[in-house]
C-alpha cells in the first residue's frame, strides 16, 4: 500500500447527549469522505464526551455528572458501535473513535478501531487512567495492546498519557505498527499540554518508525461555562489542543490544529517507513533482544473464570460484552523480535 489519505478530526462534542455527539461524528465522517479520506481518528472518549467535570470539580461534587455520564455511556455491543460500523462500511473508511464504555457497573476509557468493511477490528481499554480520571474509569488490561491488520495497514492505538508508558508503546512497536492512533481530550490544562503532546507524538513516530495520527477535542466558550462557572477553573479548560499527523521522520505532514474545529488531512507515503527504519529499526536491527526484552500478558482478565462455559448463560437478560469473535485476528511477532507477547 504505497499511500493512503488520513484525517485527524478536532471538533466539539455535544455535552448534553450521546446522540448529539454521534450525529457530529457522522457528519465529520461524511465531510472527510468527500475529501478522499480513507482513515479518520477522533479524540479521546469523544462519545459522548470527555469527563471534563472531573478535572475541575472535587470528588464530593462529581456524583451527579458521573451518573449522567453513565446514562450516556456506550455499551458494546450496542447502537453506537453499530452506527460507527455502518459509517465505516458506507464510506469505505477505517475509523478510530474514543468512547466512554459502560460494562455493567463500570466505565472504561475505550478506543474502537473499525475496518473499512465495518468490522470492529479492536476494542481496547486504557490500561491506567490518569490522576483525576481514576475516579471515573476502571483499568484495562494487556488484551488491548494489539496492532490490527486493516484496509489501510497495521494500526495500533494508545490514549493520552499511555504515551508516557514506554513499555506500552514498545508492545505496539514490536508488532510493527505502520499507523499509530493517538487520542487526547483537548481543551485541558493549557498551552503546556499541547507543547508536551507535540513532543510526545513526534518522539513515538521517530522511535517506532510509523505515522502518528493525533486527535484532540475542542470546547466552545459556552461549553466551558457549562462545565464550570469559576473563571480560574475555566482557564484550566482552555488550550491543550494539538491535532496533527506526523511522519515516521518526526515531521508534521500538515499544519496542526491548536484552536477551533477542523481536520488535519495528509497523504501517508508508506515508503517513508522503510526510509526511516533503514537507518533505525528499534524492534529490528537496532534492538538487542538478548539483552533487553518485553514480556506482555495479553490475557483479558475477568473477575470470574469457569470451565463450565458462560456463567451467565442461564440469564436471558445478560449481555456478555467480552465476545472476542468480533475482533479480527492479530499477527503475533516473530520469536526473534524484542518483545515476547
Amino acid at each position: 500500500m504505497p499511500s493512503i489519505r488520513a484525517a485527524a478530526i478536532q471538533i466539539a462534542p455535544d455535552l448534553t447527549s450521546c446522540e448529539g455527539t454521534v450525529d457530529r461524528v457522522c457528519k465529520a465522517i461524511s465531510d472527510a469522505a468527500s475529501r478522499g479520506v480513507e482513515m479518520a481518528v477522533f479524540p479521546e472518549t469523544f462519545i459522548p464526551y470527555y469527563p471534563y467535570f472531573s478535572f475541575v470539580e472535587p470528588p464530593v461534587l462529581q456524583g451527579k455528572e458521573h451518573l449522567r455520564l453513565y446514562e450516556n455511556a456506550v455499551e458494546i455491543p450496542g447502537w453506537v458501535p453499530e452506527v460507527l460500523s455502518q459509517q465505516a462500511l458506507l464510506h469505505n473508511m477505517v475509523l478510530c473513535v474514543g468512547v466512554n464504555e459502560r460494562d455493567h457497573g463500570t466505565l472504561y476509557n475505550t478506543q474502537l478501531i473499525f475496518d473499512a468493511d465495518g468490522t470492529l477490528a479492536l476494542k481496547r481499554r486504557k490500561i491506567t487512567p490518569t490522576y483525576h480520571e481514576r475516579m471515573i474509569w476502571g483499568q484495562g488490561d494487556g488484551s488491548g495492546l494489539k496492532v490490527v491488520n486493516t484496509r489501510v495497514g497495521r494500526v495500533g492505538a494508545l490514549a493520552c498519557w499511555e504515551h508516557y508508558n514506554p513499555l506500552a508503546r514498545y508492545a505496539l512497536m514490536a508488532q510493527h505498527e505502520q499507523i499509530h492512533c493517538a487520542q487526547f481530550p483537548g481543551s485541558l490544562v493549557g498551552p503546556i499540554f499541547a507543547d508536551q503532546m507535540e513532543h510526545t507524538i513526534k518522539h513515538h513516530a521517530l522511535e517506532s518508525g510509523c505515522f502518528v495520527i493525533n486527535a484532540t477535542g475542542w470546547l466552545t466558550d459556552e461549553q466551558i461555562a457549562s462545565v464550570s462557572t469559576d473563571p480560574k477553573m475555566q482557564k484550566a479548560l482552555r488550550g491543550g489542543c494539538y491535532t496533527a499527523i506526523i511522519s515516521p521522520e518526526g515531521v508534521p505532514l500538515c499544519d496542526p490544529i491548536t484552536q477551533g474545529e477542523g481536520m488535519a488531512i495528509a497523504d501517508l507515503d508508506f515508503a517513508l517507513i522503510t526510509k526511516r527504519k533503514r537507518m533505525m529499526d528499534s524492534v529490528g536491527h537496532y534492538s538487542r533482544p538478548e539483552l533487553l526484552s518485553l514480556n506482555l500478558d495479553p490475557t483479558a482478565h475477568t473477575p470470574l473464570n469457569t470451565n463450565q462455559g458462560d456463567p451467565y448463560a442461564c440469564s436471558p437478560d445478560h449481555h456478555h460484552h467480552d465476545d472476542d469473535s468480533q475482533f479480527l485476528p492479530v499477527d503475533a511477532p516473530h520469536p526473534q523480535t524484542a518483545a515476547h507477547v
